[in-house]
């Protein structure tokens, strides 16, 4: 008799730690590089501007190594979200209403008061106004990475409770990246899109569980998103939606689920190679004397802020009203210092925020690169005091 193969979730919270270590290195690795003396640094941003391949659509222009993994590759990575957004959806832990009021609760309110703290700091400046969504996004890997690294010392409550919330953190980052972030619509081929995703969902409703046809139509659809002027990782999104999956409630993954399937074999990809090169791809923020001076200017602060202050503020606060007004229950078996310390774990907006920085200011490389001084300070001041908390909060262990 073999053995059941261990969920999705289970293996996910398991290889979190490890995952989000290679990060830790491919983000160090990128500041390293980023700051070599004697204009060593330039090296970094040849290598990651590096044409490479045919120019696919006139808009972005000749394809380079940076635009390959932030267009191309990750959109693998949504694809993978995508498929998470649908399997806890439908056969995991927000299948019921009762399970997804407070994680989507605490979601809302975390992407809400970041965004308001942002516009507060940055003053309502016309040219800071689109980096609102930045400090609204929180970057699963790193905060279940950090939880992972506590060990038994945070309650499984705990993880289960900030997967649900950073899952419905990704669907708000996602319709985010569409609908604000989306320029210059071909509608020619959004309609080929569409097109694409009629015959994918049509594929599931006959009963198609080769998957395929599905990788096919994600290709197709990824590049004709790439030509319509909505960002091209939404495609994986959609197509996740598309893939066929057999529900099991309270029991392991299906053996034969074509979703379950999936997303067991993109998971190791993503987590180990295509996360970490976009954060070695977009981390490297050369430390020079014009960059320390900018970083206490509205646009930084206003990132750092509403990372640090906002989320942990909007997730707890709505979490403590939830259970005080009785709309739900606070996580089974997490003391209030414990769920506080989860809040800010939050607040680690690392991947969501580098990519949303990147959408948010195209045309300004000073903006994107003060952007991403904020992201990482707001990030790391969430890290570390998320876990510090959790430590001191955890009851000893005999």
């Amino acid at each position: 008799m073999t053995k059941p193969r261990p969920s999705v979730l289970r293996e996910f919270l398991a290889s979190q730690a490890g995952s989000a270590v290679l990060l830790m290195i491919a983000a160090t690795l990128a500041m390293v590089l980023a700051n070599l003396p004697g204009g060593g640094g330039h090296l970094y941003h040849d290598l990651i501007h590096a044409q490479f391949g045919p120019e696919l659509t006139p808009k972005l222009g000749p394809m380079t190594v940076h635009l390959w993994i932030n267009d191309g590759l990750m959109a693998i990575f949504f694809l993978l979200v995508g498929l998470e957004i649908k399997r806890e959806f439908l056969d995991g832990g927000l299948s019921t209403w009762e399970r997804r009021r407070l994680p989507i609760i605490a979601a809302v309110a975390g992407m809400v008061v970041p965004a308001l703290v942002y516009l507060l700091v940055t003053g309502g400046q016309p040219e800071l106004a689109n980096g609102w969504a930045i400090p609204a996004a929180t970057d699963i890997a790193f905060a279940i990475g950090v939880l992972a690294l506590l060990g038994n010392r945070a309650p499984a409550s705990l993880k289960l409770f900030l997967t649900a919330v950073a899952i419905v953190d990704d669907m708000g980052a996602v319709a985010i990246i569409a609908l604000i972030y989306t320029q210059g619509l071909d509608m020619a081929a959004l309609a080929g899109a569409a097109a694409v995703l009629v015959v994918m969902f049509g594929l599931n409703r006959a009963g198609v569980k080769s998957l395929i046809p599905y990788l096919i139509g994600f290709v197709l659809l990824w590049y004709l998103m790439l030509l319509s002027g909505v960002h091209a990782t939404v495609a994986g999104v959609l197509a996740a939606m598309t893939v066929p999956i057999r529900c099991t409630p309270g029991a392991p993954d299906a053996e034969d689920s074509p979703l379950h399937k999936l997303e067991h074999a993109v998971h190791p990809w993503s987590a180990y190679l295509i996360v970490p090169l976009f954060g070695f791809a977009n981390a490297g923020l050369a430390l020079n004397a014009q960059v320390f001076s900018a970083l206490l200017d509205p646009l930084p602060m206003g990132v750092a802020l509403g990372l640090f202050l906002g989320k942990q503020l909007g997730i707890f606060g709505s979490v403590w009203a939830a259970a005080r007004l009785g709309i739900a229950e606070r996580p089974n078996g997490a003391n209030w210092a414990q769920i506080y310390g989860m809040a800010m774990l939050c607040g680690i907006g690392f991947t969501m925020s580098l990519f949303i920085g990147a959408l948010a200011f195209p045309g300004s490389a000073l903006l994107v690169e003060e952007a991403k001084g904020g992201i990482l300070m707001g990030s790391i001041a969430s890290a570390l005091g998320g876990y510090a908390l959790l430590r001191w909060a955890a009851p000893s262990l005999r």
